[in-house]
């Protein structure tokens, strides 16, 4: 029998949530080895995503199995305000089902999403946001101008080429400095990137005086949720590598993949030993000072697969 009446009948109103989600997925396994600076990269993708993103939003963090110290720090986060939705997940769904649970869930209209090593620069939201309203058509926004294969950009350029009122143009729209730094953070390098940055090109397109460059990526974008609902749900049976599923589905779709023509967001892989103190703009990432043994590419080789399959062996066993 029911005791009394539940006080949230008298309740009058509810809160609505923002129009925009900014969605962060987290997976951070443990705090030593790779994943040793993991945390404190992700406390500082959340603040810089907050930071003067230039619209407002609500935060939503989906963490994918987590050690516990990982999940404690998110619900403090939570409980203080920071996060506005927090899920937490008892084992690793992989990418792809993390995906199928934030892209159906998000309560925005419009969902921001991003890995955990992402930093973002002042801005980055209302760039994102504005490239997403002007273009027609438009399946994904990456906050980042960075060369990405034009086989998943095919759509944007046919549709560019058969606009009168759109301008394309082909040649080198990135500086050498927003290049190298993107691709250094991956791994790469010098010669690699060098080689790479002068065999390739960009395609700028200009639409109703706002200029976008040609790609996007899975990493980190900007999208409507209804866009997203149509490429769901992913069947991924590994936690990465078939990422690419989103960009190929969206431009097989016939949907516009843009990038800003200035960097808004940068990749900070699992380490800030490159981030100054003052870190919230482009081009202040200190590279690495290159080891030529180490870059010897036989011997990167072996050891980075030596690294995986110990990798393997302890934690790819589930």
């Amino acid at each position: 029998m029911r005791v009394g009446q539940n006080p949230a009948k008298f309740v009058k109103e509810v809160a609505n949530p923002e129009r925009i989600t900014v969605a962060v997925l987290s997976y951070i396994p443990f705090l030593s080895g790779f994943y040793a600076e993991t945390l404190d990269v992700l406390k500082v993708c959340l603040a810089s995503a907050r930071k003067d993103a230039g619209l407002p939003f609500d935060l939503l963090v989906f963490d994918n199995g987590s050690c516990a110290e990982v999940q404690d720090w998110l619900v403090s986060e939570q409980r203080d305000g920071n996060i506005q939705y927090l899920i937490l997940s008892e084992k690793n769904l992989g990418k792809g089902g993390a995906w199928n649970i934030i892209l159906n869930g998000a309560p925005g209209e419009i969902i921001a999403y991003a890995d955990s090593d992402v930093l973002f620069y002042p801005g980055w939201l209302k760039q994102s946001v504005d490239l997403l309203e002007t273009f027609p058509h438009v399946g994904m926004v990456t906050a980042r101008p960075y060369r990405t294969n034009p086989q998943f950009y095919s759509s944007t350029v046919a549709w560019a080429e058969s606009q009168p009122d759109v301008q394309v143009e082909r040649g080198q729209f990135i500086p050498w400095e927003v290049f190298r730094e993107f691709d250094l953070s991956l791994g790469q390098s010098e010669e690699e990137i060098r080689q790479r940055y002068e065999t390739t090109e960009d395609v700028r397109i200009t639409y109703r005086g706002m200029q976008a460059i040609a790609g996007a990526s899975h990493w980190q974008f900007t999208a409507y949720k209804s866009t997203l609902a149509q490429f769901l749900p992913f069947q991924m049976d590994r936690p990465m590598g078939q990422v690419k599923q989103l960009d190929q589905r969206v431009n097989d779709a016939g949907l516009l993949r843009l990038m800003p023509t200035q960097p808004f967001a940068m990749n900070l892989s699992n380490t800030l030993r490159g981030l100054k103190a003052d870190q919230h703009q482009p081009g202040r990432l200190r590279s690495k000072r290159p080891n030529p043994l180490l870059d010897f590419p036989p011997l990167r080789a072996l050891l980075l697969k030596f690294y995986d399959t110990i990798f393997r062996w302890y934690y790819d066993r589930r």
